[in-house]
């Protein structure tokens, strides 16, 4: 391609709006355009980059024995109501009537589509297993697009859908999906970790996200220091606290404590650790048709993880409790604990079960329990509710566990029944008894992963692409298009790089060098070789984009230079 008939709208300014560095340079070296909130458009260059990862992605899936298909993007509204999720999505699915007033939606996510596909066409255990994928647009109705490809609401996704006679399949084909996603982003040249993640709206259990680590990611993940433990701090676990201090030791009995209500203050006042107390989180939980008051307790030093807490509620959103709201549960803000507690639903996380020696509210103003033992609390009260925090420990080797950010760009499920259930699709057994099929789900962001590649590797001048994602690996520049000398013997080049099948790109513009470079850095041509004042020496000049550094080249061994580059 030669830069005088590339269409690549290159700008000095960034989008007001764009706050990342990937968002700033897909927009500014023509890679992108923005037609509105969350909507972009792909540029000659911008789809150059889409497609090679989506040769990676289609390739590695091929490899595992998945099949392709393509999905309609808009999906009929009664699909998603078979399978439940028409009312519970939120505002994200884009709801919408045809000219006759029949409902569909755009479809943010596959399940309910390629789970019509199958039922009623696959019908015995011996057709099984069936993988089946597609590379796609998506629509997701974000409230606060943002970060460009990051969290738009128009994007294109690569979705994967398995299906299987027995749960044990369904965890061979979700590790060979985590092989497989290992393989795709090793050969994107990413930087990245598998950790333990929370299934979300998608459903099911099993769930992993691949996160690419960058300091601007969106997400917080833990990783053990010690062992290959990552976890979305979602869904991070560790092991159990233990206290640095000695209990206070107290037989059980109700305290006065005439004190502003904090655990900093209940501290104080019994001189103690807060390891030893219980501090009470009251939420709001919003069902479909209802809501409820839900208290859930942990211990003084840890925070709720919000997430871990609205899985254990089963609610659509907890939301704070105002004052009038407590007060209508028949609680008492600041001394509320699950000792005697009526009428009002409660969880306590998992670590405070059976431990001894604790202070907790005692649902009266003003009082507290001390020496309280966690026994006789019903089973199903406790649940995994604490934040995990950078110093836990690794509840795989007791490896301290750091935090730091991520970009998910995958996330694996095990589904297991939850959507072939709810909609009538079943095969027969080897028994001959019909059952649902067990099910996986698997997302890559193709799209998405454009942005991602510039968040993992950039300076201040521009992109840094990697030979693998590149839209041209050399770049060469013609100082002076005025002379012939320059000028002939760049464009030879160029024409023998072509007829080669190298990605090679002739910046033959009449433009000033500076100009040339600067737009060179910007887009981030991997190599730039620069015909320019060296010429008439026999020489050219080598640039490589990711170290800046320059190597003067003679143009007797040019060729095999390029051989180098271009492998």
């Amino acid at each position: 391609m030669r830069f005088s008939k590339l269409f690549t709208p290159t700008t000095k300014d960034a989008p007001k709006d764009a706050l990342l560095p990937s968002h700033i340079f897909l927009i500014r070296g023509g890679f992108i355009s923005q037609t509105g909130s969350g909507l972009y458009n792909f540029l000659p260059l911008g789809k150059i980059v889409l497609d090679k990862i989506r040769a990676v992605v289609k390739e590695e899936m091929d490899e595992a024995g998945a099949q392709e298909i393509s999905m309609g993007v808009v999906n009929p509204a009664e699909l998603w109501q078979q399978s439940g999720r028409y009312d519970v999505y939120g505002k994200e699915l884009l709801r919408f009537k045809d000219r006759k007033e029949n409902e569909f939606v755009l479809g943010p996510t596959h399940e309910e589509v390629v789970t019509d596909i199958v039922r009623n066409r696959i019908n015995s255990y011996k057709q099984l297993p069936l993988h089946l994928y597609q590379i796609n647009t998506k629509f997701r109705d974000e409230a606060r697009p943002r970060f460009g490809l990051l969290r738009g609401r128009e994007f294109i996704m690569k979705d994967g859908y398995s299906f299987h006679a027995s749960t044990e399949d369904l965890k061979r084909e979700f590790d060979l999906m985590e092989q497989t996603y290992t393989k795709i982003f090793t050969r994107l040249g990413l930087k990245f970790r598998a950790v333990a993640a929370d299934s979300g709206a998608i459903g099911g259990s099993g769930s992993k996200e691949f996160m690419v680590l960058a300091k601007n990611g969106e997400d917080d993940i833990l990783i053990c220091d010690k062992c290959l433990y990552a976890a979305n701090i979602e869904a991070a676990k560790r092991e159990k606290k233990i206290a640095a201090v000695e209990p206070p030791k107290a037989d059980f009995a109700k305290f006065h404590t005439p004190i502003p209500a904090s655990i900093e203050n209940l501290c104080k006042f019994f001189n103690i650790d807060a390891f030893y107390t219980v501090k009470a989180v009251i939420k709001k939980a919003i069902y479909k048709d209802r809501s409820e008051i839900i208290v859930f307790f942990v211990r003084g030093c840890d925070s709720l993880q919000e997430v871990k807490a609205q899985n254990a509620s089963g609610a659509l959103e907890l939301v704070e409790a105002n004052d009038e709201d407590v007060k209508n549960a028949g609680l008492v803000g600041g001394f509320c604990g699950p000792i005697g507690l009526e009428n009002v639903k409660f969880f306590i996380d998992n670590e405070l079960k059976e431990e001894k020696n604790l202070i907790c509210g005692a649902n009266e103003q003003d009082y507290h329990y001390v020496g309280v033992s966690m026994f006789n609390f019903k089973p199903e009260r406790y649940a995994d509710l604490v934040e995990v925090k950078e110093g836990d420990l690794c509840p795989c080797c007791g490896g301290r566990l750091s935090l730091t950010k991520g970009i998910e760009v995958g996330h694996i499920f095990q589904l297991g029944q939850k959507y072939s259930s709810a909609m009538n699709a079943a095969f027969l057994d080897q028994n001959g008894k019909s059952q649902p099929f067990f099910m996986g789900c698997y997302g890559i962001g193709v799209s998405r992963l454009v942005a991602v590649m510039i968040e993992a590797n950039h300076d201040d001048k521009g992109c840094i692409w990697n030979k693998q994602t590149a839209p041209y690996l050399l770049d060469i520049i013609i100082s002076n298009v005025k002379n012939e000398a320059q000028s002939e013997f760049a464009t030879k080049l160029y024409e023998e790089l072509k007829a080669q099948k190298k990605e090679v790109i002739l910046d033959d513009r009449n433009e000033r060098f500076g100009f040339k470079m600067n737009v060179c850095e910007l887009i981030g041509f991997p190599y730039a070789l620069m015909v320019g004042i060296e010429f008439d020496e026999g020489k050219v000049e080598l640039v490589n984009r990711a170290t800046l550094e320059k190597e003067s080249v003679s143009i007797y061994e040019l060729d095999d230079r390029l051989k180098e580059i271009f492998g």
